[in-house]
């Protein structure tokens, strides 16, 4: 019997993410040197929206994040983000499950 193998990124692709314009659900604490909890998320988040620039800050693009809580386990204690729930109707919505 076979079976059908997908990979993880094309089962992602299938998700949908509606994006509330200029009202992000994850935002950074202003920070001089990020912290390595924040400096971690850039290889951590499963959605990659946290990323280095080239000045050596850490920046999030929220839009695609799979609200998996990863951010806030890792961050949120220490004040390096605020994390909210986006408003109704806004966030991931999931095709399988």
């Amino acid at each position: 019997m076979a079976t059908a193998s997908a990979r993880v990124e094309e089962k992602l692709f299938q998700n949908r993410y509606l994006v509330d314009s200029g009202r992000p659900h994850i935002t950074i604490a202003p920070h001089a040197k990020p912290s390595e909890s924040l400096l971690a998320m850039t290889r951590l988040c499963p959605a990659g929206c946290y990323s280095e620039t080239s000045a050596g800050q850490v920046e999030i693009t929220p839009d695609g994040c799979l609200e998996c809580g990863t951010c806030r386990i890792l961050c949120e204690p220490s004040g390096d983000i605020v994390w909210n729930y986006p408003r109704g109707g806004y966030g991931v919505l999931f095709k399988f499950g």
